[in-house]
């Protein structure tokens, strides 16, 4: 039965109205237009729906066992009209990021904080998770961008935006005083107790990359979960941890570790936002990226 949908929300307005003419009013529309549309609804069923009255209009049985649907059905498109209003007005919505440790902790973090104040209707899912694997549910749709640290693997559909910088460095502790002032060859950290993260991360294949330029392989006595980790062990004196220097800040500042110091620096690197342009983003994600500042 094809029938216009017009002609059903004029009965459900007729219906809650009671009153053709009242309906006519929310409507905005003229008396004989709502007179018609029931009459072209009554002629399609083949029943009538309405009997007039001195006061209005009341149901026919038919009528009343019609309305109770149309009523559930157009009142909930109504409330999923006004749902979406919300989401796009930041007042409801979700979303969902994937990120490393590092980027959490050293980017994401602030402003997530700044966004909550500003939306706190707004859900935010974070995924945390290792850069390859972060990309991978990008890939997938299970997130809405990621927050990662450079090398990527670019796909020719991502958009990759670089929001802060980042260096990768050594540090070492009380057990290895003797280093501290010096300027090191890569290849001697071949002869010390080397700490690094574990090989799925992108800063253990940056650094394990660069030191292969130069021809150093490095075998780590311990490799760790995270970079936390790897600056507590450093602090206990079991060897020298490989991290990005933001998780060494405050022990660099107290002394409790000290930086290596080598005749090249590592490359500095870039924590980047990166959204996959084929998926449309929600209006809450993509406030959020307008909030997200250029690169540091």
């Amino acid at each position: 039965m094809d029938i216009n949908l017009e002609y059903y929300k004029i009965f459900y307005y007729v219906g809650k109205m009671k009153s053709i003419t009242l309906a006519a009013e929310e409507l905005s529309v003229s008396q004989p237009a709502v007179s018609q549309a029931i009459k072209n609804l009554e002629e399609a069923l083949g029943s009538p729906l309405f009997v007039r009255t001195p006061k209005g209009v009341r149901f026919t049985t038919e009528g009343e066992m019609l309305y109770s649907f149309v009523q559930r059905g157009y009142e909930y498109i109504q409330q999923g009209e006004r749902k979406f209003k919300e989401m796009l007005e930041l007042e409801t919505g979700e979303i969902r990021i994937g990120a490393s440790d590092m980027t959490l902790q050293f980017y994401l973090l602030e402003m997530l904080e700044q966004f909550h104040r500003c939306y706190p209707g707004i859900k935010v899912t974070v995924t945390n998770a290792p850069t390859p694997e972060t990309l991978k549910h990008l890939q997938d749709g299970k997130i809405d961008f990621g927050v990662v640290s450079t090398p990527i693997i670019s796909k020719h559909d991502w958009k990759i935006e670089a929001v802060r910088t980042i260096e990768d460095v050594f540090v070492a502790g009380k057990n290895f005083g003797e280093l501290k002032g010096k300027t090191l060859t890569y290849a001697q950290l071949e002869k010390l107790p080397i700490m690094c993260l574990e090989g799925t991360t992108s800063t253990r294949n940056y650094v394990d990359g660069f030191l292969k330029e130069n021809g150093v392989v490095l075998h780590p006595e311990f490799e760790l979960a995270t970079s936390n980790m790897l600056i507590q062990f450093a602090v206990k004196g079991l060897g020298i941890a490989s991290v990005v220097k933001d998780f060494a800040t405050d022990y660099l500042k107290s002394g409790e570790l000290f930086l290596l110091e080598f005749e090249e620096k590592i490359p500095k690197r870039k924590i980047c936002v990166v959204t996959d342009e084929r998926i449309p983003m929600s209006a809450a994600a993509q406030q959020l990226l307008n909030m997200m500042g250029k690169d540091k």
